[in-house]
């Protein structure tokens, strides 16, 4: 028996439709009805101009010359994850959480093609090896967020949203449909050296000021990843004969399951995107657990304190440009500096909470 939900052939379903094209208007909305908790929107031509690092070009030119506008979307991760002893279920909730939003994308790519415009998926987390030796992908996602207007980058260079702060995942989609992009933020949503939390808590000591030591960052977050994985190779080879001691090893199992579930094999360290402090999700559920925070030792106070003394050093105009922060990369931190994002939210927060209290009694 047939189906008369879809009676057209292929090429049908593939044909120009008539009728005006989709707007940016109606790309958000139905990206959010397919599922996404954020959405923008950036031009194509703006990215290919400004490359997170002009020297390794991370743009939509390098993928398709065709591509006039980039939807960024953009997934949270569950407060729960954060709120557990181990990696273990947040790097798992990671794959939920990609594996959600890849496939909102390519339900709104497709959407997008039958409607004419030719459109594809950038993979939300890839690494290509000709550049830096690291993990840095085709493009930048995080870039891709600040440049939709979706955040601007922290003190480690995560994207923080104001309404999850770090704790998302950004998917890019590539179309040439002319869309209209939306505007940067401006202000800085990252609180910055006065904040520091994520350096504090950093186990790898990775956070820089503005920047990431991506290998020191990877020796936790990915455990049993890419390192690890050659490190298991290398004591094998290095064997005079094959030992079952090595494929018994703790390492050699990680790296398996790695591969199975990407638990430990790629991954996130939840340790700075659970101490951020922007965000709704965090003053609901993670502010109380997260208030002291273990890892915080005197040197790394002290490291932050040298950070805010240059920065205000560096604000007067005297000591020129700070370490990781540039007039290039400016625009991805927030042009105008902090400016009470973070403390306008939680009164906001409070306020709502407040609220609720007084009317519950009377709704019961």
């Amino acid at each position: 028996m047939t189906s008369s939900a879809n009676t057209s052939t292929p090429g049908e379903r593939i044909a120009r439709p008539a009728g005006p094209p989709p707007d940016a208007a109606w790309v958000k909305r139905r990206a959010k009805e397919l599922g996404a908790d954020l959405v923008g929107i950036a031009s194509a031509a703006t990215l290919n101009a400004f490359p997170p690092d002009p020297r390794w070009p991370q743009t939509p030119e390098r993928i398709s010359r065709y591509c006039r506008s980039v939807i960024v979307v953009a997934q949270r991760i569950p407060s729960g994850a954060f709120r557990c002893k181990t990696n273990t279920p947040v790097q798992y909730l990671d794959m939920l959480v990609m594996r959600k939003m890849d496939k909102v994308a390519y339900r709104l790519s497709e959407e997008l093609e039958r409607a004419g415009h030719p459109t594809l998926v950038t993979a939300a987390q890839e690494t290509d090896w000709s550049y830096k030796r690291a993990s840095y992908g085709r493009l930048s996602t995080r870039h891709l967020g600040v440049e939709a207007g979706l955040g601007t980058l922290g003190l480690e260079v995560n994207i923080l949203t104001p309404e999850f702060g770090p704790r998302v995942y950004l998917t890019g989609i590539l179309t040439e449909l002319e869309l209209e992009p939306d505007e940067r933020i401006t202000e800085q949503v990252c609180i910055g050296e006065s904040c520091s939390r994520c350096l504090h808590s950093c186990p790898a000591d990775a956070v820089l000021h503005w920047g990431i030591d991506k290998r020191g960052c990877a020796s936790v977050a990915q455990e049993f990843g890419f390192a690890t994985m050659l490190g298991i190779f290398e004591r094998l080879f290095a064997l005079p004969e094959t030992s079952s001691e090595v494929f018994r090893s703790r390492d050699f199992f990680g790296f398996w399951q790695g591969l199975l579930r990407v638990v430990g094999s790629f991954g996130d360290c939840p340790r700075c995107l659970a101490v951020c402090p922007v965000g709704n999700d965090y003053h609901a559920h993670l502010a109380d657990i997260q208030k002291v925070i273990p890892e915080k030792t005197p040197e790394k106070a002290a490291l932050a304190k040298r950070y805010k003394d240059h920065r205000a050093t560096h604000d007067r105009g005297d000591g020129g440009e700070l370490p990781g922060l540039s007039e290039w990369n400016r625009r991805w931190v927030g042009d105008e500096g902090y400016k009470g994002i973070v403390a306008r939210q939680m009164q906001a927060f409070k306020l709502l909470q407040k609220q609720r209290a007084e009317t519950e009694p009377g709704e019961r």
